[in-house]
């Protein structure tokens, strides 16, 4: 009970200072990235007047970690300090470390990160999407093999020029694949043959393709229950590209595509997919009238197959109904996250967490959640090296199991009863 858990978030942002990226965008472009910041800057200010009851949170956020652990997201020694504190070994790093418009870090240039769309200005969002992509290749160099990078990638509006890029993050170290835009529109969706050169040159670098949770389709933007609106659909785009590259037979034509849906909850997998095994057998009765093959147009395997062997979700800090769930949503498919250093992650207070959440969940499944489904999406991290730093730093068994469940008022959101959902 004394051995220690490798944890892998499979969910952690970073960026650089704000304004650093300027540097690392193409010249021509650097006087509409300063028009960019003025921007940005006036949307944080509207974000920091229209907090509302968030403020509570927001302020008991900050005051807990000083920065909402912004000054040290660009460092990798500073990072890694903190990482060591959280008992996290490795990261998946995505971009866009500040929601909470604290200002000190910025979100990847042009909207090139988490809500990179095809609405997007195509030489606007892949100049910032290389931007990123440097900026974050050096950084991730600083302590390799704690980190897998993400590379943005946005693949919609020219495939090929997307090759380019993904050959680019392979050769330099980005080893956690590529995120993608989940919003495709007007560009065709993801089961066309047009990008099919970039799920080939995801096969040949091994190079994993996900999406994120951030962004939507833009047309909530006010009136009653907007924020609530936007929160409540936020899942529904960044999961719509797997049942569009499940159906649409991107799996068959590439079966060592690997694909991950991350910080996008797990909740709805199960349905999502035991749905999409019902219509492929085609028994179902409210698809008898399309034909006894509409739903295995191009698939030769149920699409809860491919979903076993193509698919990861990146649950992040799941749900106790999540949790009780894993058989049915793959507990060889589920990722945890600490979602570093987002306020509604875990950081930093993930040891109680998982002794939370996870006390009664068999170890043997701990450790595929913790680390084993992560160390086989992203294969670029080499288990015995983090083995090690997890031998110096990483929770017991004990811990986890065994000694008495937390009751920490300081955890996000506060708690009583630990079978409540108390994380948001």
């Amino acid at each position: 009970m004394d051995d220690r858990y490798l944890l892998v978030s499979a969910d952690c942002h970073a960026g650089p200072e704000s304004g650093h990226y300027r540097e690392y965008i193409d010249p021509e472009l650097r006087e509409a990235y300063d028009e960019y910041l003025e921007n940005v800057a006036g949307m944080r200010g509207l974000l920091a007047g229209n907090q509302g009851g968030r403020n509570q949170f927001v302020d008991r956020f900050l005051a807990e970690t000083g920065d909402a652990g912004l000054q040290s997201v660009s460092d990798a020694h500073k990072r890694d300090a903190l990482l060591d504190a959280d008992g996290v070994a490795a990261e998946v790093i995505f971009p866009d470390a500040d929601v909470l418009g604290v200002g000190k870090v910025d979100s990847s240039p042009f909207g090139s990160g988490l809500g990179s769309s095809g609405s997007s200005d195509p030489e606007k969002v892949m100049a910032g999407a290389r931007a990123d992509n440097r900026w974050l290749a050096e950084m991730c160099g600083e302590s390799p093999d704690r980190r897998a990078g993400v590379a943005c990638v946005p693949v919609v509006h020219d495939p090929e020029r997307a090759v380019e890029e993904i050959k680019w993050a392979a050769e330099h170290g980005l080893k956690g694949g590529i995120m993608i835009p989940h919003t495709w529109a007007p560009y065709p969706a993801y089961n066309d043959p047009r990008y099919d050169v970039v799920w080939s040159a995801c096969v040949d670098y091994d190079m994993t393709v996900q999406t994120h949770s951030g962004g939507g389709l833009g047309d909530v933007q006010g009136g009653p229950g907007a924020i609530a609106i936007i929160a409540s659909e936020s899942w529904f785009m960044p999961a719509r590209p797997l049942w569009v590259l499940l159906l649409g037979g991107v799996f068959e034509r590439f079966p060592k595509l690997r694909f991950a849906v991350t910080e996008d909850g797990a909740w709805w997998v199960p349905d999502a997919i035991e749905r999409a095994d019902d219509k492929y057998l085609g028994t179902n009765h409210n698809v008898l009238k399309m034909g006894p093959n509409a739903f295995r147009d191009g698939l030769t395997m149920k699409p809860s197959e491919y979903f076993a062997r193509n698919c990861f979700i990146g649950a992040s800090t799941p749900t106790p109904s999540e949790i009780a769930r894993r058989e049915r949503i793959g507990i060889t498919s589920m990722m945890w996250g600490n979602d570093f250093p987002h306020p509604e992650g875990t950081w930093p207070h993930t040891r109680d967490w998982l002794a939370i959440r996870f006390h009664d969940v068999p170890a043997h499944e701990c450790r595929r959640l913790f680390s084993l489904n992560a160390l086989e999406c992203y294969p670029g991290f080499d288990a015995d090296t983090l083995q090690a730093i997890a031998d110096r730093i990483g929770p017991t068994v004990h811990d986890v199991h065994e000694a008495p469940v937390p009751q920490n008022p300081d955890v996000a959101g506060g708690y009583t009863d630990v079978a409540e959902d108390t994380f948001v």
